[in-house]
């Protein structure tokens, strides 16, 4: 087993090794008769220091810092050219039929659906994409007589004239690549990438989108992989100083962090955090105020433990780990099996372990 931890010295012939972290000192019991205890010893070998084997929870943890913010970042990129008339408007929650933003003085309009706008939208075509037109159309109040399917029919083409007309669009009856853009649900615009007058061209920014979960991303180094595992419970203590659980729910492209995280430049891994109770649980916190994100890597429930400077490496045939056990005036060495350390506390077990054992340890 190799653990940076310090083993304490017990007897007259020690061994002393430097490791990371401290020294090891190694203690000569002999061989301890029947496996379990060595022979008690006089009141001159009592230890300097006892400790009391306690039944504790161990956990494994690593904090670091992270901020506020909401799910499944991305851009939205203009399908043609033009010019913002309105731009969007950050911090705002946006829901289906509401304009994202207006170019050449026409709305861009948000529809729900997970199919993107990819083509021009015009009586005859078929598809899943005309399908959800219909659906958002319907939904609307735009469906008067429509029945729903993946034709794009006369039926279609009126309803959708309706829809024109109310918002002061030409009633051609199709709808332009640069008409709507659709996304799964509701979102929330994070950013603003391009300004009112900004010329605009396909494929370019015109501003952020996110879903209105919010999240907390953090910023973890490369080595803590594991740590990275979609399902792993955290504790996020939020700028108010309010604790709520969470767990990993992936990892971000940098570009998805924005710049406000100040995780954008650095090496290593961002991960993305959801809160238990969603909303609710990050409603009225400054999300430009840092939060802190506890990750559990282990946990080990109800164990037997001591402080690490308890336990003694044994020296011998047969090696392995101990306790000194003090009782009275006289001690014994029993041997025992070593765990998880955590929080310097190291688990123990073995048929002679107990609850409310007393130990000798190193003084402090």
């Amino acid at each position: 087993m190799k653990r940076r931890t310090a083993f304490r010295v017990l007897g007259a012939v020690t061994v002393a090794a430097a490791v990371t972290g401290g020294v090891v000192f190694v203690a000569d019991v002999g061989i301890l008769g029947d496996g379990r205890g060595a022979p008690a010893g006089k009141g001159g070998d009592l230890p300097p220091a006892t400790a009391t084997v306690v039944r504790t929870d161990l956990v494994q943890s690593k904090t670091v810092d992270g901020r506020l913010d909401f799910a499944q970042r991305r851009p939205v990129k203009s399908a043609v050219d033009g010019t913002v008339t309105v731009a969007a408007s950050e911090g705002r929650t946006l829901t289906m039929g509401q304009a994202l933003y207006e170019l050449n003085d026409k709305p861009v309009t948000l529809l729900y659906g997970p199919v993107p706008m990819f083509r021009e939208m015009k009586s005859g075509d078929r598809g899943s994409d005309v399908l959800q037109l219909e659906r958002n159309l319907r939904d609307l109040g735009y469906g008067s007589g429509l029945y729903v399917d993946t034709r794009y029919d006369k039926d279609t083409e009126t309803a959708v004239k309706r829809w024109q007309k109310s918002l002061n669009r030409e009633p051609t009856g199709k709808v332009g690549r640069g008409d709507v853009v659709f996304q799964p649900a509701q979102v929330k615009v994070v950013s603003a990438d391009a300004a009112l007058a900004d010329q605009v061209g396909p494929g370019e920014p015109v501003l952020t989108i996110a879903s209105t979960k919010p999240v907390v991303r953090a910023h973890l180094d490369q080595t803590d992989g594991a740590l990275t595992a979609s399902g792993t419970k955290v504790e996020v203590t939020l700028p108010s100083g309010k604790t709520v659980a969470g767990r990993v729910a992936g990892t971000v492209r940098p570009e998805e962090t924005g710049s406000g995280d100040g995780a954008g430049g650095q090496e290593g891994i961002v991960v993305e955090v959801v809160l238990d109770g969603g909303a609710r649980a990050a409603s009225g916190e400054d999300a430009r105020a840092p939060a802190s994100v506890k990750f559990v890597s282990e946990a080990r429930k109800g164990v037997l433990a001591v402080p690490v400077e308890a336990v003694l490496a044994l020296r011998g045939e047969n090696g392995g780990y101990g306790l000194q056990i003090v009782q009275g005036t006289t001690t014994r060495t029993i041997r025992v099996e070593t765990g998880m350390t955590a929080d310097g506390r190291i688990e123990v077990s073995g048929p002679d372990v107990t609850e409310g054992l007393k130990v000798g340890m190193a003084a402090s």
